[in-house]
């Protein structure tokens, strides 16, 4: 890969730090698709000792990638996605990859496609990693940020994915304890 190569790819993937999510961090500000991108990747290292038998260095890849084409699209909250925003931001993840030389394009290519299908259990992890994280952050923000329907997507969301783990399910659990911990408090100072 040629520097400017490089250079081109990092300039289009630094809009994922501009480009905000729905979720907001904890001291109240929009989070952006690099930080929820950064912090997945965080989440597989630190239990990449703790579920074997799986290919950690892949998923942590998937993880970074995972979100590209949103520096191209934006973010939509799961709860507003449609299909077609979902073949949008698949088809721009994919022109994106196209631009880069041997072997990388191939490579990341490879791996978005093992990621879209779901099939392996390595993409099955990165999924349920995504929506965990997803859930994780919404607790620690301030619940001012949760839109009414949250109350309940809280309590629901990821739940499916995390099944294929029991370390990634008793996660899920912990994580809706906390949801029901932080509605419950909110209720009672109302």
């Amino acid at each position: 890969m040629t520097d400017r190569e490089l250079i081109n790819f990092l300039d289009i993937a630094e809009k994922m730090k501009c480009n905000t999510r729905h979720s907001w961090t904890s001291t109240n500000r929009k989070e952006s698709v690099a930080e929820h991108s950064w912090r997945l990747s965080l989440m597989a290292l630190l239990l990449e000792k703790e579920i074997e038998g799986v290919d950690f260095q892949k998923i942590i890849k998937m993880c970074i990638i995972h979100d590209l084409g949103e520096a191209i699209t934006g973010d939509i909250p799961s709860f507003l996605k449609t299909e077609e925003d979902s073949k949008v931001e698949e088809n721009a993840i994919i022109e994106l990859l196209e631009t880069l030389p041997e072997p990388q394009k191939t490579d990341m290519l490879t791996l978005f496609e093992e990621m879209e299908q779901r099939q392996t259990m390595e993409a099955k992890i990165y999924k349920a990693l995504d929506r965990l994280e997803a859930v994780i952050q919404h607790n620690e923000a301030p619940i001012s940020s949760w839109l009414p329907l949250e109350y309940e997507l809280q309590q629901t969301y990821g739940w499916e994915e995390a099944q294929v783990h029991e370390r990634l399910s008793q996660l899920r659990q912990t994580a809706k304890e906390d949801t029901l911990q932080k509605i419950t408090y909110f209720l009672e100072r109302k």
